[in-house]
């Protein structure tokens, strides 16, 4: 047998080449035609394509070395034999692919629908690998919706309770006017009347406000360093009255010599809330203890004692939930009271307030009663 020369060896790599552009061109109109097709169709083209690239070279090569006609008939039929099988394959694999990509579709429509599903396994890994992001996705919205259900359900809770305690003083109100109307009120004591109603209608639209500032991230703090000592003095004394119409006492322990970069009237109010509720909740006749410690130098604890029975274990994250309230009834009576005005804010803003100056505000049972805790960072902002 002769060396192939090298114009042979280029002969043949042209016939190889033109057949296989020929045949791949081909393959890449028919699917250019079939863009709507399905997988199968796709695959079957793509294997029979790779065959006859592969089956028409041969052929012309082989009628260029000039083989006989018994040698090139067993040719075509091992070449079509192997086409067939080409064709076999990728038609099994196209069926097998269809399947898989069904059940993909079946998984997507369930999602939509709300459902959370588990991961497949086809055989197939980027399938297998697209199956497991979707189950992961469906966990992750049926999380996103159940949390989306519950806040519009606290939504139209809230709503529902603001329209109820802003109608109280606005109901008293209008009691005080009829009965002015038909001179049955006491004129000494019916300015001071509306004014106690319209002064709780005011401190629930100053809630409201306070809060949509913090929800929408436009609250600035106007920090400065501060005695301890004088933000609960302060806040001590704003709330002393309806102590003493609940018959509490307010006692202060371990307050002085602790110094701490905060927004003063911001940080009072969030200890005026806090004291707010251990008055609302208080026993009668029993002390609020409000103290501070110092967990590390960098951290300061404000805690407010009282000797209440306090929320469920279940419910003392849920307590500073917007419009959250232990009673579900939630009454309230038409006299004036300040520690009845809220409408479940009051916790909700002091610990936005507190998350604000960087630390948080959490509850806990202890074995002296319910102890509601600010944590503080003591350093100035950003240091």
């Amino acid at each position: 047998m002769m060396p192939l020369g090298v114009a042979d060896v280029l002969l043949i790599l042209l016939t190889a080449l033109v057949c296989a552009a020929v045949v791949t061109c081909a393959a890449v109109l028919v699917l250019r035609r079939a863009r709507r097709a399905g997988l199968t169709l796709r695959l079957v083209v793509v294997g029979v394509a790779s065959v006859l690239a592969l089956a028409t070279g041969v052929l012309a090569i082989s009628a260029e070395m000039y083989l006989s006609a018994h040698d090139f008939t067993v040719l075509v039929w091992v070449l079509g034999a192997a086409l067939l099988c080409a064709l076999a394959t990728a038609w099994i694999t196209a069926r097998a692919a269809r399947s898989s990509v069904r059940g993909l579709s079946a998984a997507v429509r369930r999602v939509g629908e709300g459902d959370v599903v588990d991961r497949g396994s086809s055989g197939w890994r980027e399938f297998d690998d697209l199956s497991a992001e979707l189950a992961e996705v469906s966990a992750k919205l049926s999380d996103a919706r159940a949390e989306l259900e519950r806040l519009d359900s606290d939504r139209r809770r809230f709503l529902a309770w603001i329209s109820h305690d802003l109608r109280t003083p606005l109901t008293a109100i209008r009691a005080l006017a009829e009965s002015a109307e038909e001179g049955l009120a006491d004129p000494e004591a019916f300015p001071s009347q509306v004014r106690a109603q319209v002064e709780t209608m005011g401190r629930m639209v100053d809630d409201l406000f306070e809060l949509s500032r913090i929800t929408s991230g436009s609250l600035r703090l106007r920090t400065e360093q501060v005695e301890l000592l004088d933000v609960v003095s302060d806040a001590v004394a704003d709330v002393r009255a309806a102590a003493g119409d609940h018959r509490v006492r307010i006692v202060q322990q371990g307050i002085d010599g602790h110094v701490l970069w905060a927004d003063p009237h911001q940080l009072t109010r969030v200890i005026v809330n806090l004291l707010t509720n251990a008055v609302r909740h208080a026993p009668e006749g029993s002390e609020i203890l409000v103290f501070a410690e110092s967990p590390s130098p960098h951290r300061l604890v404000l805690a407010v004692l009282d000797h209440g029975s306090g929320v469920a274990v279940e419910d003392l994250d849920r307590m500073f939930e917007v419009g959250w309230r232990s009673d579900p009834s939630r009454t309230s009576g038409t006299a004036p009271d300040a520690v009845a005005s809220g409408a479940g804010l009051g916790l909700a803003i002091a610990r936005g307030l507190a998350r604000a100056h960087g630390g948080d505000v959490f509850a806990e049972h202890t074995d002296d009663g319910f102890c509601l805790k600010v944590l503080l960072p003591v350093g100035e902002p950003g240091s």
